[in-house]
């Protein structure tokens, strides 16, 4: 049995087009696109009609940075895959990258089995994994050529967090030269731990111990530092580089200066660091804990900076590091004590919105909106154009939405299971409205209508983003 679905008269937006196009489904793909009221178009019979009138047909977002049911400072980040996925398609997002941990002493295996277990059967949208290298050995190295062929074919290293996920140049250099050679993309989380660790120790002397010291230690020369010194052992090995979470002006330099270079060097943003800043961490009563996140939150200033490199492509995706703790129970682990604060904000909800925002303020054009959170991420990561467009053959994730709704952010209307949100009472122009998933109707006219195990593991190519 063939299903079908049409979906009539909305404005089609990808990377690369706006059209006014109808869009047929077929068996979970997209089969054709035709010019609204063409003849081919109206020769279209389906079992199920959208009416897009007015709205916007766009793909699913790709948010290819989240940590579900990650376990860090001795708590969980409160979403599961199951509460987390179906957030995220509540936003618009219809697959997701998640990070599998290697923990210290053991296999890339053993820590990518134990995420497998947490996701099968529980996400409402589709899901790949990234890897966490830990524990970089001969044995560990041997393991990411493995994994390459399986479809996990990116590795996240660590320059902060010493004691926890750090890898030193050495360990940072040999797996460099191992993915120049199985063709997996090495992610960096760029700060000098070493030296963070440092100024942590002599600011909770001096008494420094509130949230806003979180944004104070962690500077942005640290920051921009460890982007060189990654760039820097990614020439040496030959190897593509993409920099999770930048946050900071000097960063986003050093990216521009090595893209000038024409070295395969990448730089992902989040929407907090466009949206929110260091005004927000120092807001009284503890409440600056909720914005507790690596890299921290900047000074306004820099946010200009990072949309200029969105603009310029010396960023080229928007992910979330979606990675929530609630206020009460576990951001306040770090009362009188900001290092002990649990590292991330919920967000995987709000991405879409905020971007498409962006377009309205003038920061970005639609078509820039949807590259970098639909079709760039999909590409850097190997999932295009299976994911990140709406064209013929692609998985028929779709969302439908309505450019002039409004609505204000707030955690009493979000679904994120987390007990507040990082945009409370934000105004925001545009809303999602219904989201397919492989043709099925995960939300439908802003209600709930999809299910848990819906979503599939999606196996991934190598980097498609390469000069």
């Amino acid at each position: 049995m063939s299903s079908r679905t049409v979906i009539r008269g909305g404005l089609v937006i990808t990377a690369s087009d706006e059209m006014h196009a109808d869009v047929l489904i077929e068996d979970g793909r997209i089969a054709a696109l035709a010019a609204s009221g063409t003849p081919a178009a109206e020769a279209w019979t389906a079992e199920r009609t959208i009416d897009a009138t007015g709205k916007y047909v766009i793909p699913g977002g790709v948010d290819a940075h989240t940590h579900m049911e990650l376990p860090f400072g001795g708590t969980f980040a409160s979403d599961t895959f199951e509460t987390g996925t179906r957030a995220a398609a509540w936003g618009g997002t219809t697959t997701i990258v998640d990070f599998a941990v290697q923990s210290v002493g053991h296999t890339l295996r053993e820590g990518l089995d134990t995420w497998h277990a947490k996701a099968e059967g529980n996400c409402a949208i589709d899901y790949a994994f990234h890897m966490i290298v830990s524990d970089v050995n001969q044995e560990t190295l041997k393991e990411m050529d493995l994994l390459v062929g399986e479809g996990v074919t990116s590795f996240k290293q660590f320059m902060a967090y010493p004691g926890v996920f750090y890898s030193d140049d050495g360990q940072i250099l040999r797996a460099m030269q191992r993915s120049a050679e199985n063709g997996g993309l090495i992610m960096m989380h760029a700060e000098n731990g070493i030296a963070i660790d440092v100024l942590v120790e002599q600011a909770l002397a001096r008494g420094e111990t509130d949230p806003r010291y979180h944004g104070e230690v962690r500077k942005a020369l640290l920051e921009a530092e460890a982007t060189h010194r990654a760039i820097k052992l990614a020439q040496v090995a030959g190897a593509p580089l993409y920099v999770v979470h930048v946050s900071a002006m000097e960063a986003v330099a050093e990216l521009a200066k090595a893209r000038d270079e024409g070295l395969n060097v990448f730089g992902e943003t989040c929407p907090q660091y466009l949206f929110l800043s260091t005004d927000n961490l120092a807001e009284p009563d503890f409440e600056g804990s909720k914005y507790v996140c690596s890299t921290p939150l900047r000074p306004k200033e820099h946010q200009a900076h990072l949309w200029k490199g969105l603009r310029t492509n010396d960023l080229q995706v928007v992910s979330t590091d979606h990675c929530p703790f609630c206020f009460v129970g576990q951001k306040e682990l770090g009362r009188g004590d900001f290092s002990k604060i649990p590292n991330g904000l919920p967000g995987v909800e709000n991405r879409m919105d905020l971007l498409h925002q962006a377009v309205v303020d003038g920061h970005i054009s639609r078509r820039r909106w949807i590259e970098i959170a639909c079709a760039t991420p999909a590409r850097m990561f190997g999932m295009y154009p299976k994911k990140g467009t709406i064209a013929p053959g692609a998985d028929a994730d779709v969302v439908i939405y309505d450019p002039d709704a409004e609505q204000i952010v707030s955690a009493e209307t979000h679904h994120m299971n987390v007990d507040y949100s990082a945009y409370e009472g934000k105004r925001l122009t545009g809303r999602v409205e219904t989201v397919l998933s492989r043709g099925e109707l995960v939300i439908t006219e802003r209600e709930y209508t999809g299910r848990a195990g819906h979503g599939t593991y999606t196996p991934r190519s190598t980097c498609q983003y390469l000069n």
